[in-house]
């Protein structure tokens, strides 16, 4: 038996991430703390140099190497670009925060790049356990992040609930596989994918069976409603830094694990799994909303807004057209950038001794600084789905994709939601505008923070009124 070396070209940006991890994690061990900028410029190197071989490989072929089970394709390329894109801004707003509290250690960067590097095996995953193994590095590498204020109680009970709840998660999901593995003899998707189009009749059951285990641990990655328990309660405790990762680049990885699992690999059953994502989705649509209403505090309050824009993101996927999975991805993209930025103006309005996670922490932003006060109207309003911001034409694709699947009365819940939703952004906006500040304390923000926020929040206006590149590269990747 003969031992054929793989391609390891197609894998060229996950060795670059891997490789300099390792030396920024050994780099950091022999710098002194005053010298900490090194290892962020480090790790914004190791990000652009993964883009540029990210870019540097990209094609419209698709390539499959190590033995079928790594996929590189055009949905790939596209969503590893803005994951780096999106882990750099991370880096970028964090830094003054990390200082402020006296945590700006090596590991923050470490544990963020290995995620990042799980987050793209996900993406590239053609192969049930390189998909799980992308799955457990991301995750462990962000309970540990939740976890590292150490002086933190609320960050240690938080990461507890992860952790416990994540590992219960991803027990299932690996159940659910091994039962699909047992019945069609391969982990490779595209061989499970033929083996489900012929299932003996009396197996149908075993393999729904496995398709409930693998969609609860997708779910819960998810945050979808009944498996959402984690969220709020992980977004609230965490450092405000680490929220703002865990809240924006993984749901694109997250996003990446349903088309490759549910759509490429469990196709034959889109009638089941459609079904049951119509239930997640209806369920996590009406929770998220009318919870968030009741909250004070504003990471609460975001953490049941992600969990409604999820139940958007399911919408797309469930409708099982490509259009569908095109808008499913145009939204998870943009609902990633839109977190970025209500999460980085929390960081930014945080300060040594303070954090600005309650709503009345927002009183009179207008008044103490204009320009992030709009930067913040810009992400609310197309949080909320108001036109001609981005979210509105997310929501209106999502909607169409359901509309052409006859699934009208799914459409119109989900509008009256999103109308009874719109009530939590507008009272950030009220406070922001219409209510007197308790403190005139200046708001100290670095030029090239001030200039990524601004790009961030101007964004959701520009790709509001021309969304047509983004839809395009969408639709594009669904071939």
């Amino acid at each position: 038996m003969s031992f054929a070396i793989p391609n390891f070209l197609p894998a060229a940006p996950e060795i670059v991430v891997l490789t300099m991890a390792c030396v920024v994690l050994m780099v950091d061990l022999f710098i002194k703390k005053e010298q900490r900028f090194f290892t962020y410029l480090l790790s914004q190197a190791t990000i652009l140099l993964a883009l540029l071989a990210t870019l540097w490989v990209a094609s419209d072929a698709t390539e499959l190497t190590f033995n079928n089970g790594y996929i590189r394709d055009s949905m790939g390329d596209w969503l590893k670009i803005f994951i780096l894109i999106i882990t750099a801004t991370v880096f970028l707003y964090s830094r003054q925060y990390l200082k402020d509290r006296n945590i700006d250690k090596g590991e923050y960067y470490v544990l963020g790049l290995f995620a990042m590097l799980g987050m793209m095996i996900m993406v590239s995953a053609w192969n049930f356990l390189n998909l799980y193994l992308g799955l457990e590095l991301m995750s462990l590498s962000l309970y540990a992040m939740v976890a590292f204020d150490r002086n933190s109680a609320k960050a240690s009970e938080a990461a507890m609930k992860y952790f416990v709840l994540g590992a219960i998660a991803s027990g299932m999901l690996l159940y659910g596989m091994s039962i699909l593995y047992g019945l069609t003899g391969t982990l490779n998707i595209a061989d499970v994918q033929q083996q489900l189009t012929t299932v003996p009749e009396g197996l149908d059951i075993a393999v729904v069976f496995g398709l409930v285990f693998m969609l609860v641990g997708i779910a819960f990655k998810l945050g979808a409603v009944p498996f959402h328990m984690w969220l709020p309660d992980v977004y609230h405790g965490a450092p405000t830094s680490v929220t703002l990762f865990i809240g924006s680049a993984p749901k694109i990885a997250a996003f990446a694990m349903v088309m490759r699992l549910l759509v490429s690999g469990l196709g034959p059953l889109h009638e089941h799994w459609q079904t049951m994502l119509i239930i997640l989705a209806v369920l996590s649509i009406g929770i998220g909303n009318i919870v968030a209403i009741a909250q004070t505090n504003i990471k609460r309050m975001l953490a049941y807004s992600t969990i409604s824009h999820v139940g958007f993101i399911l919408l797309g996927i469930l409708a099982g057209t490509k259009v569908g999975f095109a808008s499913a991805m145009f939204y998870t993209i943009i609902y990633a950038f839109m977190s970025l930025g209500a999460f980085g103006l929390i960081v930014i309005l945080s300060h040594k001794g303070f954090e600005a996670e309650n709503l009345e922490d927002f009183k009179g932003l207008n008044d103490r600084s204009p320009w992030l006060a709009a930067m913040m109207l810009l992400i609310l309003f197309s949080m909320a789905g108001v036109p001609p911001t981005v979210g509105f034409y997310a929501k209106l694709v999502v909607l169409q994709a359901i509309v052409n699947i006859d699934l009208v009365w799914l459409a119109v819940y989900a509008v009256l939601l999103s109308v009874i939703g719109a009530f939590y952004y507008l009272r950030v906006i009220k406070l922001m505008y219409f209510d007197k500040p308790d403190t005139q304390q200046y708001i100290k923000t670095s030029i090239d923070v001030s200039a990524v926020i601004s790009v961030n929040g101007l964004l959701m206006l520009a790709l509001g009124l021309f969304p047509g590149a983004l839809m395009a590269i969408c639709l594009a990747a669904m071939n």
